[in-house]
């Protein structure tokens, strides 16, 4: 067993209405790669936070080396060698790498010592890095280099990465797991937050399972299959989506030549694309981020308008229509980002109904809000989507992310739509819950809705998607269906292989 470097002793954290952690006690060794499991709301994010000095304990104490440690905020946690990367980047578009490291470090040194370093660093742990390019220039998997340089410069003793894979390619992922590997064989111990089980495995030498607030258990990745792991995390048997057997029905929405210019000087210009759904069909659209899959979301659900015909729907053409019209007629949008556009963070879950509710679900009338028919429908998404919440009236950012993300979908699948497009819809959701909206999407498929999934999970794109095409620089490729695709087939078709068939491999 090795040296232990963290160790954690009874501790609690309440908040009105939850207790998010209960007498959490468990140790890291030096050098180890310790996995923090849990469904959405367990309690890790808390966790860690406590760590990293972002929340005080109400109770329970921890020792770093040996020593109390108690930060007062995440300063003082980097400087005894406590470093975060976290699920969402904070880095500035319009200024390079160099000048994002920069506004993270307590005294930064002049620009042109920055730079070498960061080069040195970056070069030395296998991230290469210009330190003069532009931020908004670069790949979701670069921008996540900058923020692991930004902790490696500190020169850490424990790294806390949360969903560090999230918006990874495969080969970005090995080449990540490389970086940590080294980091480990030098001493950093590494807590390592993921919903992807596989990957637990692959990296980790130990886990400890959380649920509810209180730790349930702990194993040895390896030695444990994915699905144990995540038995363990909900305290039950997993359900296995499946999918029905169903007969596809007239075309219900028809993309055809569609282009659109970039909404910023960082965004994806979409070209020339072509895609027809048919009701019942699910379509599944990969490509590593940043290739236009908000673009096209942003198009279908007409917050950007195009010509007319070059989206219809069940016929009709709908381009020069916005959100609120297309929404009657049938097409709904789940967006990516779950705070600030796919929910109001300061509002209720009852108020976010019926942003999005108010039409289909007649949550109005003659001008006048039905509050309680609101409450009901928001009722209806909690309970049927298993959503952790205290009640209805809870602000939508009190809610965890994954948790956030079950309601948002909830909140469309339950208003029946002709077609649905979602964006990352499982993105940091643990292994249950990202179970239950793929099942959804499937018995919505089944009762003959039309749906696009846009994600950069493969594999559930595979599971559930009848076709799959992949989008690159904003060109969308032929779909091909799924059964019988192969990995290399789908790297062709990421890689720019653009609306034409892929030769078979």
């Amino acid at each position: 067993m090795s040296q232990t470097l963290l160790n954690l002793n009874g501790l609690t954290k309440a908040y009105p209405g939850v207790v998010a952690n209960d007498d959490i006690s468990f140790r890291i060794g030096v050098g180890e790669v310790h996995a923090l499991l849990g469904e959405n709301g367990a309690g890790k994010s808390t966790l860690v936070k406590m760590i990293y000095g972002l929340v005080k304990p109400d109770s329970g104490t921890m020792e770093l080396r040996g020593a109390p440690y108690a930060p007062g905020e995440p300063r003082a946690a980097r400087a005894d060698g406590i470093a975060m990367v976290f699920q969402h980047f904070s880095l500035f578009d319009a200024l390079n790498v160099a000048e994002n490291i920069a506004l993270g470090m307590e005294n930064p040194p002049p620009m042109r010592d920055l730079a070498a370093r960061i080069r040195e660093v970056s070069e030395t742990y296998g991230l290469p890095l210009d330190p003069f390019r532009t931020v908004g220039d670069l790949s979701a998997g670069e921008r996540q280099r900058v923020e692991i340089i930004r902790c490696l410069l500190q020169d850490p003793k424990l790294l806390i990465m949360d969903e560090p894979t999230s918006v990874l390619t495969p080969q970005e992922v090995d080449i990540l797991f490389e970086t940590l590997r080294k980091l480990r064989d030098e001493g950093t111990a590494i807590l390592y937050i993921s919903h992807k089980l596989e990957e637990i495995r692959t990296l980790c030498d130990t886990a400890t399972i959380l649920r509810l607030g209180k730790v349930v258990g702990t194993c040895t990745p390896r030695e444990t299959t994915a699905r144990d792991m995540a038995e363990m995390m909900v305290g039950s048997t997993l359900q296995t989506p499946e999918r029905a057997g169903r007969a596809l029905g007239e075309v219900a929405l028809d993309i055809s030549g569609l282009s659109a210019p970039a909404p910023s000087a960082f965004g994806t210009a979409l070209k020339n694309v072509h895609l027809a759904v048919q009701q019942g069909e699910i379509v599944g659209i990969g490509g590593v981020a940043g290739n236009g899959q908000e673009e096209l979301l942003a198009v279908l659900s007409g917050e950007v308008l195009t010509e007319a015909g070059a989206v219809k729907l069940m016929g009709q053409p709908i381009g020069r229509l916005g959100p609120t019209a297309r929404r009657a007629l049938g097409l709904l949008t789940a967006p990516e980002e779950r705070l600030g556009h796919a929910a109001a963070p300061d509002m209720s879950l009852t108020e976010n109904a019926l942003l999005t509710g108010a039409v289909r679900e007649k949550l109005a009338h003659n001008g006048f809000l039905r509050w309680g028919a609101t409450r009901e429908f928001a009722e209806r998404i909690i309970a049927e989507f298993d959503v952790r919440t205290p009640g209805p009236e809870t602000a939508a950012r009190a809610l965890s992310g994954g948790n956030l993300q079950k309601f948002v979908i909830g909140r469309e699948v339950l208003q029946t739509p002709q077609v649905l497009v979602v964006n990352q819809p499982t993105w940091g959701v643990d292994a249950a819950a990202a179970a239950a909206i793929r099942q959804a999407l499937l018995d919505l498929a089944a009762g003959g809705t039309a749906v696009v999934c846009i994600s950069q999970d493969l594999d559930e794109l595979m599971e559930i998607a009848d076709r799959f095409a992949a989008l690159n620089e904003g060109r969308l490729s032929t779909p091909r269906p799924t059964a019988g695709l192969t990995v290399e087939e789908i790297g062709l078709m990421m890689g720019g292989a653009h609306g034409m068939e892929v030769a078979h491999v």
